[in-house]
């Protein structure tokens, strides 16, 4: 009888987060698509940190897209009859592969926002000659070059491109606790030493570091980097648990699924975060919302 009722459990959670699997990826396309545009219209950022921000926005709205339909399927699959078994095996390898170079393309890109933040502050003046586009792009490129081979050695050898890939994240996310970090221990040095840039400053000269803006630009990255690993951490500690063998198979199936709907819910939040810290964006999506609406009254 108790098997009969968790059994029951189960297929009632599997089935509650399959239906918030695709609310989610609804909003994570739609919100993501929403900062595109706002990105593409506003110009208050830095290109080379634009580009940053576009490409974590990139990858969340393929998310929305591409993996999480895929997980909301498996899942669904998971708690209904007569469904393929080979269409399963193969919607379930396309969501571990397009998860997994997503997945690091998004902390690498959260990792390199947060040393841009960390240039912009021991540059200086050079910062605009160090932080370029083309190196951005450039490395922008290495990400998903790297993250699409390792998505396709996951194919054949699981086991080492889940090793490889979660050394490279754990080594991303010390380097940008230790960006901030550094960040604010330079600001609290250094406070008098960095002043506003005056008002009336020609456009065509390099003025110091604005203090106050470039305040407001490392909590919006931060708060990114802290909901990012928010999210992530229950899945890694998840992986760590069955991989040690502390978790059982029955327990680990349902607390997977779980960690892994946290993990999707990522790519929901930022948009929301970026409208929140982010002036510039917030007013560039209300004024496309206000744009969108007021085509379809016309």
């Amino acid at each position: 009888m108790s098997e009969i009722l968790i059994s029951t459990l189960q297929i009632g959670v599997v089935g509650f987060l399959s239906a918030l699997n695709i609310c989610l990826s609804i909003s994570a396309s739609l919100g993501n698509a929403l900062i595109l545009v706002a990105l593409h219209k506003q110009t208050s950022l830095h290109p080379p940190t634009k580009l940053l921000f576009r490409c974590l926005a990139v990858t969340d709205l393929c998310v929305g897209v591409i993996s999480q339909p895929f997980f909301a399927v498996f899942l669904l699959s998971s708690v209904t009859t007569g469904m393929n078994l080979k269409f399963i095996f193969y919607i379930d390898k396309l969501n571990n592969a397009t998860s997994f170079v997503l997945c690091q393309v998004s902390v690498f890109t959260s990792t390199a926002i947060s040393v841009d933040r960390l240039l912009a502050l021991l540059s200086g003046l050079r910062y605009r000659h160090v932080v370029t586009l083309p190196r951005v792009r450039a490395v922008i490129i290495c990400f998903w070059l790297f993250g699409i081979l390792c998505g396709s050695i996951f194919f054949w050898k699981a086991n080492i491109s889940s090793t490889v890939a979660f050394a490279l994240i754990t080594f991303s996310v010390i380097t940008s606790v230790l960006s901030y970090v550094k960040i604010f221990r330079k600001l609290c040095q250094h406070q008098l030493q960095v002043h506003p840039v005056p008002q009336g400053q020609p456009n065509g000269r390099q003025a110091p570091l604005n203090i106050a803006k470039y305040k407001r630009s490392v909590s919006s990255a931060l708060w990114v980097q802290l909901a990012l690993v928010t999210c992530y951490i229950p899945f890694l500690v998840v992986v760590m648990l069955m991989t040690c063998g502390r978790l059982r198979a029955d327990k680990f199936e349902i607390a997977f699924e779980m960690a892994a709907t946290l993990v999707y819910l990522n790519s929901s939040l930022n948009p929301i975060l970026y409208c929140w810290k982010i002036g510039a964006v917030r007013k560039a999506a209300k004024d496309t919302i206000k744009q969108l609406n007021c085509c379809k009254s016309a």
